[in-house]
């Protein structure tokens, strides 16, 4: 996509994040294993046994990591609690939970070691994002650089005419500093940032663009447009007839070209170069192949009608989401986006995930629960500050989904994988 230049400066504060440029690029470069040792590897990803359980267990609280409410240790949670989290209450939907990692990261704001928590009941999934961090990791790691953040709601006025529209518009448009303090009336943590104009015959539709802080920003927007929507409607030259607080052309919660060709919430860069050698070692192919496979997927991706090509981001993004306290519906949008891999001059393979549409947050909404503020803590994500890490360790993950699916496909080993890993046993029914 193409950026004003006032975005492209944001995008370079961020990734400088404070720091001289020679600093972030050696934040940003791999950090190989044989220089930088990785922690210990979970294991056992296939022994289902309460004994392997508990290793693992023993293993993340070695590095001090807490699974007590994954486990059932805490206290049971009082309904009165959830109130602004669910309605109607009968009881807690259970998802089973596993680790993946350790996932190295050489991000702007995360940078580190990673046990990344997913929560999901199909097979296969988390061992193949484990393989696929560990081929990453020991190749020097993701780097993953969250560029934007821009959640938006577009309300739509209707008018007798577009001469109204017109006269509207040139009314409007000059007050944006005072839609900017109406905003900041609503939310300490919101800011008005842009307004986008559409004009379609009598109707116009107004995308504003703002930023949420830590919080995922969804209800926010929702709260600061309302008030936006009704200051305006009573200080207009112009009334209009109807107007609604979203025209659906927001994307909220579904996969639009607008989003992926622009933005909507954080959007993601992260890439990797793997050695040919580990490549071959932990694929079971080649570089050559995984490239051959991935021009042919884009090509079926095209002819499909695919917003954006990419192996199975919608899988990763679902259960970390559900681990992680997010809104899931948003998995719709979030899961668009491009995979892109090819040759390095050496014969390795460069792979990198390009996520426009991050809708995630480390406050507000279902991350205020036990499960889910743990799993964030486990991710050194936990309240306030974290956002921007969050949505570059989900990128960082998507992209080891990658590697492994697409591996999987090019050595021919997909079919053989689920077959191992995604059936339950005979004594377990089909």
């Amino acid at each position: 996509m193409t950026l004003p230049n006032q975005h492209a400066q944001s995008i370079i504060e961020r990734v400088l994040h404070g720091r001289t440029p020679a600093a972030a690029l050696k934040r940003l470069s791999p950090r190989l294993p044989v220089n930088e040792p990785l922690p210990e590897r979970l294991k056992s990803f296939t022994d289902h046994s309460a004994e392997a359980m508990q290793k693992r267990r023993d293993l993340l609280a070695s590095m001090g990591i807490s699974t007590s409410q994954l486990a059932g240790d805490g206290p049971e949670i009082d309904p009165v609690a959830l109130a602004g989290n669910i309605e109607n209450q009968v009881g807690m939907a259970r998802v089973p939970v596993g680790v993946v990692g350790p996932l190295r990261i050489n991000g702007s704001a995360a940078h580190g070691d990673f046990y990344v928590p997913m929560a999901t009941t199909e097979g296969a999934l988390i061992a193949s994002y484990h393989r696929g961090a560990m081929l990453v990791s020991q190749a020097g790691g993701a780097t993953s650089i969250c560029l934007t953040e821009i959640l938006t709601r577009a309300p739509v006025f209707q008018f007798e005419s577009v001469r109204e529209v017109g006269l509207f518009l040139a009314w409007l448009l000059p007050e944006f500093p005072r839609l900017q303090a109406i905003v900041g009336q609503t939310t300490a943590h919101g800011k008005l940032c842009d307004v986008q104009t559409s004009i379609v015959g009598k109707e116009v539709f107004l995308l504003f663009e703002y930023t949420t802080g830590d919080a995922s920003g969804q209800n926010m927007v929702t709260v600061s447009t309302q008030a936006l929507c009704q200051w305006i409607v009573e200080n207009s030259p112009v009334a209009p007839q109807h107007w609604f607080i979203d025209g659906n052309m927001s994307g909220d919660k579904k996969a639009t070209v607008q989003a992926f060709s622009y933005a909507r919430g954080k959007k993601v860069v992260a890439e990797a170069i793997l050695p040919a050698l580990l490549v071959r070692r932990i694929l079971n192919t080649s570089p050559e192949q995984i490239v051959r496979y991935a021009a042919l997927s884009a090509i079926g991706g095209i002819q499909s009608g695919s917003i954006g090509v990419q192996g199975h981001y919608a899988n990763g993004l679902a259960a970390v989401f559900i681990a992680c306290g997010q809104d899931v519906a948003c998995v719709s949008e979030a899961a668009i986006g491009l995979t892109r891999m090819d040759l390095t001059k050496q014969g390795d393979l460069y792979v990198s995930v390009s996520v426009p549409n991050l809708i995630c947050g480390t406050v507000g909404g279902g991350t205020s629960l036990p499960t889910a503020k743990e799993c964030l803590a486990m991710l050194g994500c936990a309240g306030a500050g974290h956002a921007r890490k969050l949505a570059e360790i989900f990128a960082a993950l998507l992209l080891c989904g990658e590697v492994s699916i697409t591996g999987a496909m090019a050595a021919g080993e997909f079919a053989a994988a689920h077959q191992k890993h995604g059936r339950k046993p005979p004594s377990g029914g089909n």
